[in-house]
């Protein structure tokens, strides 16, 4: 604690009630505080063949032959061009085209696109979303976000939190949790400011909910649904869980600096929305970055203006979409 600042007083009584740990919510119980709820786990994945078949298994083997806690399993897959479609089947997934799911809606780019339409091919009352380039994976992160949901029906999100060792490095991961995400909640929204990682991939949410919030369509969906979900529920309905450990590929600076434009923009938006500043100006959508080339340094500048998707519930199509057919191991 910097100068001997400390947190809220609502956020210090918050981690203190609302921060538990995977440990802490054994399958025996969370089966028997289950009754008639149902669950899917959904794995948004993009060329990833190399992960996504393990987590697709084990998520099947341990949470659904094992013991019947998770209903269903889903991978969206958002435009592969590997294996990672095929590998998710054979693992035991229902698999859905990202294109092939509301086609009748413009097509959209990005993470917060596939989040979003994974609600119309699935049925649980509860989701739990994991991302598919995790590297040693456990189940223990679908039981361990489930916990709080299962145990108090005021509980409305649980983010996952974890520590992030970079494989190439001794040092740890979320750089853009740290330079970016963390000072935008701490200035602007600091109820929030107990989440360890607030754009955590992993996380659990009732249907309920999360069928009533925009989604901001590329990476800044996570934090968008923080700050939507803590104005429409309050910061008791949010829950964190330590899930130890998280390995995951990494990206590049480069593609890093884009993610970071995207959650700024969407941080900016809801900043509008909430009237927390009156906006003088439409902030750029380019993002001008630098490759060296072999006359120097050459300009690149990209679109980072997230698109964004409405409350699910405003799209006449979502109960006609509810069930269509999943991909099988051939198509």
């Amino acid at each position: 604690m910097t100068g001997g600042r400390r947190v809220l007083p609502e956020v210090e009584e918050w981690l203190r009630t609302r921060t538990t740990a995977s440990a802490d919510w054994p399958l025996d119980a969370l089966l028997a505080a289950k009754g008639g709820t149902t669950i899917s786990v959904v794995l948004p994945a993009r060329n990833e063949q190399e992960t996504v078949g393990e987590i697709a298994a084990a998520v099947r083997r341990d949470l659904m032959e094992a013991a019947p806690l998770v209903d269903e399993l889903v991978v969206v897959d958002s435009r592969s061009t590997d294996d990672t479609a095929e590998r998710a089947v054979r693992a035991g997934a229902k698999v859905f085209g990202q294109d092939e799911i509301l086609p009748s809606l413009p097509a959209m780019d990005g993470k917060g696109d596939v989040l979003w339409k994974s609600l119309a091919v699935t049925t649980g009352d509860l989701l739990v979303f994991v991302d598919a380039d995790l590297r040693e994976f456990r189940t223990s992160f679908v039981t361990g976000l489930l916990g709080p949901l299962l145990a108090d029906p005021s509980v409305v999100l649980v983010k996952g939190c974890y520590d992030r060792p970079l494989r190439e490095a001794g040092e740890g991961g979320g750089r853009v949790t740290e330079l970016v995400a963390r000072p935008l909640l701490n200035l602007h929204w600091p109820m929030l400011a107990g989440f360890v990682q607030p754009l955590a991939g992993e996380y659990a949410a009732r249907r309920a909910v999360l069928e009533r919030v925009p989604f901001a369509t590329g990476y800044g969906v996570e934090i968008g649904l923080l700050i939507d979900l803590l104005d429409q529920a309050g910061l008791g309905a949010l829950a964190q869980v330590d899930l130890g450990r998280r390995v995951h590929s990494h990206q590049s600076t480069e593609a890093l600096g884009v993610m970071a434009g995207q959650i700024m923009h969407t941080a900016w938006s809801r900043l509008e929305r909430q009237c927390k500043l009156i906006s003088l100006h439409t902030p750029a959508a380019g993002l001008t970055q630098f490759r060296r080339g072999p006359a120097g340094h050459v300009p690149m500048t990209r679109d980072v203006l997230p698109g964004e998707r409405p409350p699910m519930l405003d799209i006449p199509e979502y109960a006609a979409a509810r069930t269509p057919e999943p991909r099988t191991a051939s198509s």
